[in-house]
């Protein structure tokens, strides 16, 4: 058993953590959650003796082995991926560097008799059995395994570490880490640099991992999936259900309901005796029993409210500058990175007020057809065409990893705000949860969500009326997801968002892109609506999907797909009815403001606008039909 004891954390005059404790059982699997900032990652470093608490203790069984996946890491950037990921056996291989010296030492003597001689034998033995616990040759394939679970390929493991991303780093730490099997293994956040495959590789061996598992992760499917206990931090204290996540939210609303349920009778009975106390004082022959009943009723013990935690990210976008009708068209684009062919002639039309969904497994395209409609990256043929009065936001998948870690928070955002924005830093700052000191903190001492919504803040400093976003929820827990989704919602521009996240993208998107063999097919829905057409269940299915052919470069001209005059003419019809209504809801929505307002019935013209409206509303419900009818004639295509 490992116990943690009355821990208690306090920066100032703050409270992080006040008097946590829990008891973890051998073998467990814990999901750790929180929102960003209540202390889950101050927690995990406390049990894994990377910091220290202001109080309270740790009792763990002697000789406990703990690992410790931190966001922030050192790797020896000249050595190859298996040379450096295999020095975490460093004892086993000193072991043999001393055993191949001895070895060559004897070779060399023909003093057979001497005690120095006898000696080396006498090590020579010792080494032996000390590397025969260890296995130098099943380590190897161990390591190969566990490498190629995280996604590198055999070409990879003798490149150098230093022609890797962070991303693949972070897999080559997480390998070194796993393979020294810790009694304690301790995941900070592992999936956020991982794809779909390695996830699942990753889950699977969690579940079957012979130690005790602790993890962070704001991905609901791998909390599900994983672990068999929930423990969240909120308020300076813990809710801890041996739970899964799913059961685990619907155990914390019930208990929410009697909680408070208990508190408003008990708020009702104080009230009633209260009154009686009141009046009874009043009287002089019945005082003595008024301070009796004050007496008991000051004995009652008092049944806290339902915690409610407000203190949360206040996401509002700018008001947008009017694009033209057409914000991209993208005409016959092509990429190829060397002799590898992404996609070919591909032609998209994002129309001003379109939320659209790029969806697709990993190197399908995404991300590069993204930077390429940015401008941050060269098509290999084709064009991009700009609609007029057209301004672009591009949110990185990595964004939070541009950030410069010398700088404070208040510099990023000052190098970034223009003029006229200047004077509202703070209060955008503040708005993200970065208040008073928070401001002067430097880049490099913030957490992954700390970074994330530094980056998403200094995104929203300039109006923009086409925003891109891939995979914003990255380092984003739980909640700020949903404060993002909401703000998003509200945005009245164009959006194009890359996600894997399907309670992210459900109802967030009226359009969903698929990227798959070299081309794209296009389904006028949100992502619910894409995972019925494809009768999936979830994204993963999406990810995990077989391709016709992973090098779309070898595909025959004939077997891509070419849009027919049929389907370009009914996406033009769809277009021109979306556009109508949009327009009868803005003048719905006009009339609708009036008929809020009391005085408005006295109004001489009340019988005219009223007419108006109902036949607005006539128009827009055949709009809506006609809408539906071309939605499933252009999918019959």
């Amino acid at each position: 058993m490992y116990y943690v004891r009355d821990i208690s954390v306090k920066y100032g005059e703050r409270v992080l953590l006040d008097e946590v404790s829990f008891m973890i059982s051998p073998k467990e699997r814990i999901g750790l959650i929180g929102r960003n900032g209540a202390g889950k990652s101050t927690l995990l470093k406390i049990i894994a003796g990377q910091s220290r608490p202001d109080s309270g203790v740790l009792e763990f069984p002697s000789k406990t082995t703990i690992g410790y996946l931190r966001q922030e890491f050192e790797l020896n950037e000249t050595q190859t991926v298996i040379d450096e990921t295999m020095s975490c056996h460093e004892e086993a291989i000193e072991l043999q560097k001393q055993l191949d010296a001895i070895n060559l030492e004897l070779g060399s003597r023909e003093d057979y008799e001497s005690d120095s001689y006898s000696r080396m034998l006498e090590e020579l033995a010792a080494l032996t059995g000390r590397l025969e616990h260890f296995d130098l040759s099943t380590l190897e394939v161990e390591t190969m395994k566990i490498l190629k679970g995280l996604g590198f390929t055999d070409k990879d493991f003798n490149r150098q570490v230093s022609e890797f991303s962070g991303g693949w780093k972070m897999r080559i730490e997480l390998s070194k880490l796993l393979l020294r099997k810790p009694d304690l293994l301790m995941l900070d956040e592992p999936t956020n640099h991982l794809d779909i495959e390695s996830i699942i590789w990753l889950e699977n061996y969690l579940i079957d991992y012979p130690g005790t598992v602790i993890v962070i992760s704001h991905d609901i499917q791998f909390l599900e999936n994983v672990c068999i206990r929930i423990i969240e931090v909120e308020m300076g204290g813990i809710n801890d259900y041996k739970l899964r996540y799913s059961k685990f939210l619907e155990e914390k609303e019930k208990q929410k309901t009697i909680q408070l349920s208990a508190f408003e009778n008990q708020q009702r009975d104080i009230a009633q005796k209260e009154k009686t106390i009141s009046r009874f004082m009043a009287k002089a022959t019945k005082t003595k029993m008024a301070q009796s009943m004050q007496k008991q009723l000051e004995k009652v013990e008092r049944i806290e409210a339902p915690v409610e935690v407000t203190k949360a990210m206040h996401i509002r976008f700018a008001e947008v500058p009017r694009s033209g009708r057409d914000v991209i068209r993208t005409v016959n684009v092509s990429k190829s990175f060397d002799k590898k062919e992404v996609f070919h002639d591909l032609n998209i039309t994002i129309e001003r007020g379109d939320r659209v969904a790029f969806v697709g497994q990993n190197g399908q395209g995404k991300t590069t057809m993204a930077k390429i409609i940015a401008g941050l990256l060269p098509a290999t043929s084709g064009k991009v065409e700009e609609g007029s009065n057209m301004h672009l936001s591009y949110y990185a998948q990595n964004q939070s990893e541009l950030l410069d870690l010398k700088s404070t928070v208040m510099q990023v955002m000052e190098d970034k705000a223009p003029e006229e924005m200047r004077s509202r830093v703070r209060n955008i700052l503040g708005s993200f949860l970065f208040s008073g000191d928070d401001a002067e903190k430097k880049v490099s001492v913030l957490s992954g969500g700390e970074r994330a919504r530094l980056a998403m803040a200094s995104l929203i400093m300039r109006p923009c009326n086409f925003l891109i976003l891939d995979e914003p929820t990255n380092h984003l827990d739980i909640y700020s997801k949903e404060i993002l989704k909401n703000a998003l919602k509200d945005y009245s521009g164009t959006l194009l968002v890359i996600s894997h996240d399907r309670e992210f993208l459900a109802g967030l998107t009226s359009k969903v892109i698929e990227f798959k063999d070299g081309s794209t097919k296009e389904f006028l829905g949100d992502i619910e609506y894409f995972l019925s057409k494809k009768k999936m269940d979830n994204m993963r299915s999406v990810e995990l999907q077989k391709t016709e052919n992973s090098d779309s470069s070898n595909l025959p001209k004939a077997g891509r797909k070419i849009e027919s005059e049929d389907e370009r003419r009914i996406k033009k019809q769809i277009s021109a009815v979306e556009r109508d209504i949009s327009r009868l809801e803005s003048d719905i929505s006009l009339i609708e403001i009036k008929l809020a307002d009391p005085n408005y019935y006295t109004d001489p013209h009340f019988m005219e606008t009223n007419k108006k409206y109902k036949s607005l509303q006539d128009d827009l419900e055949n709009k809506m039909l006609e809408w539906e009818t071309l939605a499933f004639e252009l999918e019959g295509i």
